[in-house]
């Protein structure tokens, strides 16, 4: 049973409607199910113990919920929204959706909460299998995520993408692909280089440096990839941070509207100033396109719309987000692909 569920089976009438049954029929009733949500027997077990078809036994087991003799309660932890969680999940045909609740305070001025990191670590214990390869892009919350992780079975760890400042390494996300290897086991393939270089000319050069070429050979081998999501203004994207205003004024009249791992996408998903990935040492959008799985971690309501472009680009399977974030995405639209079909807009 799962700790998460609860289910109760009382034998006593519970309301009118159970009233109509007679002692025999309750005290079977509630046998029968007994056996079927707590002791987890099959209804071909159930039908062989009591000497009855196995579909008396089904309907039994439907008039118990009816009647109210059994009541069954889904219970999650109190920070997170199941069912924004599936709704969200539906919307954009993601594979998982977590939706964890906004802090109290300050949620319109600080995206990507904290929590949001501690949730995706318990994620991706789920998602990393033994073997795996697991990929770690820079971002806040990614740095979040692998701080707070705590279980990971024995994988690969490599990172996807340059860091903002090669001077704060230790403290960012080649410290992440570290942290996750240790957790884990496994080997750590960081990656000590800048991800936004002067000129395509350098990124190319740094790009068949021993160590860096050696990340990028795992790339195509990533089975779980952690992403980051950002919004194009101030201190919503480290991209957008790092380039001149000239350059800032020139993307955002490509209508750009979110950068994901040094990519810009506009509102509906389709990859714009694709010359910035020249310069830039990240892992190709086709590779990411290619991996299996691939969960964001944004929040915020100043990152709804940043979070649904990237949503609709097809490169993302899940997403960790929030309830700001969330109620947004819930009133857009999803786009005429979902996510899971991992289909590029441009084509």
């Amino acid at each position: 049973m799962n700790s998460s569920e609860e289910i109760a089976v009382s034998a006593r009438s519970a309301g009118r409607s159970a009233l109509r049954m007679g002692p025999a029929e309750l005290v079977q009733a509630a046998a029968m199910a007994r056996r079927f949500y707590l002791e987890g027997k099959s209804k071909i077990q159930i039908a062989e113990e009591f000497g009855v078809s196995r579909f008396k036994v089904a309907r039994v087991l439907e008039t118990a919920l009816e009647r109210d003799l059994v009541r069954i309660e889904i219970r999650v932890p109190a920070e997170l929204d199941a069912e924004r969680s599936d709704a969200l999940r539906a919307h954009f045909g993601l594979r998982h959706a977590v939706v964890v609740e906004s802090p109290a305070e300050g949620a319109d001025e600080s995206p990507d909460p904290e929590n949001l990191g501690e949730v995706a670590a318990d994620l991706l214990g789920e998602l990393v299998a033994e073997g795996d390869v697991l990929g770690l892009a820079w971002g806040r919350s990614t740095i979040h995520m692998a701080a707070a992780l705590d279980r990971l079975p024995p994988c690969t760890v490599v990172q996807l993408t340059g860091v903002y400042d090669a001077g704060t390494a230790e403290r960012g996300s080649v410290e992440a692909v570290r942290r996750a290897a240790q957790v884990s086991g496994g080997e750590a393939h960081p990656i000590y280089a800048p991800m936004l270089l002067p000129d395509p000319a350098t990124a190319a050069a740094l790009r068949h440096q021993t160590g860096i070429a050696r990340a990028f050979d795992y790339f195509d081998k990533v089975t779980v990839a952690c992403v980051s999501i950002g919004s194009w203004e101030p201190g919503i994207s480290t991209v957008h941070d790092m380039l001149s205003d000239e350059e800032r004024a020139h993307y955002a009249s490509l209508g750009v509207a979110a950068e994901m791992s040094a990519h810009l996408f506009d509102t509906q998903g389709r990859r714009v100033g694709r010359d910035l990935g020249e310069r830039c040492i990240t892992v190709e959008a086709d590779r990411l396109r290619r991996i299996p799985e691939v969960v964001a971690i944004a929040g915020g309501p100043r990152k709804a719309e940043a979070i649904g472009a990237v949503l609709r680009s097809g490169l993302v399977t899940s997403l960790v987000t929030d309830t700001a974030a969330a109620d947004l995405l819930l009133t857009a639209a999803p786009g005429p692909r979902p996510a899971l079909e991992r289909a590029d807009p441009d084509d």
